[in-house]
């Protein structure tokens, strides 16, 4: 059994603590070298969030939680897969053609849209994968690459698969008929509002349990870690490094294939050239914030849900741009990379005092053992 070391649970909670009171310190000095209210704005980001508020942050929480696993399973193997945002869109577009054409029935039609988004996904992020395997190019550089090419081919091929709208200017898939759409899940019972959480927040929620599964409790799992850790480590362990790879960039393809699902099946019922961007780069800072645990992902995203939506009243409360909320979310990131590794630096430093404490400890038990002798 490993020991719980409560020191080091405790520098593990901290960290992001820590990074938010450094974030609030930071932004108020900025918003005083602006000139701007610094207790009118941080009276709007504090006040309880209204019931409608609190479903719409959930809600965003519930995409941002899929994004940030998705490139938490790069960060795993230590691959960086900015690639997240042109997966999602390349997914979302290939099922909503699939679920507009009504081919199956009710779920089954559900069901199998969610397959053709993962599929999709996985099959756009295996090409950074090959081409990193097999050429040796960086996951970074490629995945941004195929981030543009994904966006301009999907607007290039929705013009061909756009449905015309009477009366209406936008550009979308065919609308998607309700016995194919998820129903959404009411609070009214517990809060006062007829807004509804995703369905879909049940695949999040799903998606979140076999990450963690796969990661702690299988073969597979622990032969990914090893590899993000220690490519040389893994080999001499029998673990085929470029197989990893590949197979990692796969699988947090086929992962980000669904972050569009709860928009799509929840709220859209199409795709057009509306859809919400972005999404992709959102997931990395929450990945990094949530320290790529699950759990920890949970509270990262809802917090970024929380900062977007009480964003919105800054202008009409505090007389200050909604904008503000980037420079916050930008500096909590940079001061939870900070925050972090200074706690790592310190765990490091414990581990080292406790084990040149017990070596210590070990030979005065020696020593009057060899004087006796």
């Amino acid at each position: 059994m490993k020991r719980l070391d409560p020191r080091k649970l405790a520098l593990g909670a901290a960290a992001p603590l820590v990074a938010i009171l450094v974030s609030l310190l930071l932004t108020s000095v900025i918003l005083l070298a602006a000139g701007d209210p610094v207790g009118a704005v941080w009276a709007q980001f504090f006040k309880a969030p209204l019931p409608r508020q609190i479903i719409a942050i959930v809600n965003e929480a519930t995409v941002l939680y899929l994004s940030a696993i998705a490139v938490a399973i790069g960060f795993k193997m230590n691959l960086f897969n900015i690639g997240v945002d042109g997966q999602y869109r390349v997914a979302s577009f290939a099922a909503a053609v699939f679920a507009g054409q009504h081919w199956l029935p009710g779920w089954l039609n559900i069901i199998v849209s969610l397959i053709v988004a993962i599929l999709s996904g996985a099959i756009w992020a295996g090409i950074a994968g090959f081409l990193k395997v097999g050429r040796g190019v960086s996951e970074v550089i490629s995945t941004i690459m195929l981030n543009y090419i994904a966006t301009y081919l999907v607007a290039y091929l929705l013009k061909g698969a756009a449905v015309k709208v009477e009366g209406s200017n936008a550009t979308s898939t065919a609308i998607i008929k309700e016995d194919s759409r998820v129903p959404g899940i009411s609070l009214d019972g517990i809060i006062a509002t007829p807004n509804k959480l995703y369905g879909l927040i049940v695949l999040a929620i799903l998606v979140g349990f076999l990450y963690w599964f796969v990661l702690s409790k299988t073969r597979f799992g622990f032969d990914l870690r090893a590899t993000g850790r220690s490519e040389t480590a893994a080999v001499a362990s029998g673990v085929k490094v470029k197989r990893m790879v590949l197979l990692s960039m796969v699988i947090s393809g086929g992962a980000a294939g669904l972050v569009g699902m709860p928009l799509l099946f929840g709220q859209d019922y199409a795709y057009g050239d509306t859809v919400q961007s972005g999404l992709g780069f959102a997931g990395i800072a929450v990945a990094l914030l949530g320290r790529n645990h699950p759990v920890g992902i949970a509270f990262a995203a809802l917090l970024w849900g929380y900062l977007n939506q009480l964003s919105n009243g800054l202008q009409i409360g505090a007389g200050v741009s909604d904008r503000l909320v980037l420079i916050i979310q930008g500096i909590i990131v940079l001061s939870v990379v900070i925050a972090y590794e200074l706690s790592r630096r310190a765990g490091l430093r414990l581990e080292q005092n406790r084990v040149a404490a017990e070596l210590a400890a070990q030979r005065a038990k020696q020593q009057p053992k060899e004087v006796a002798a």
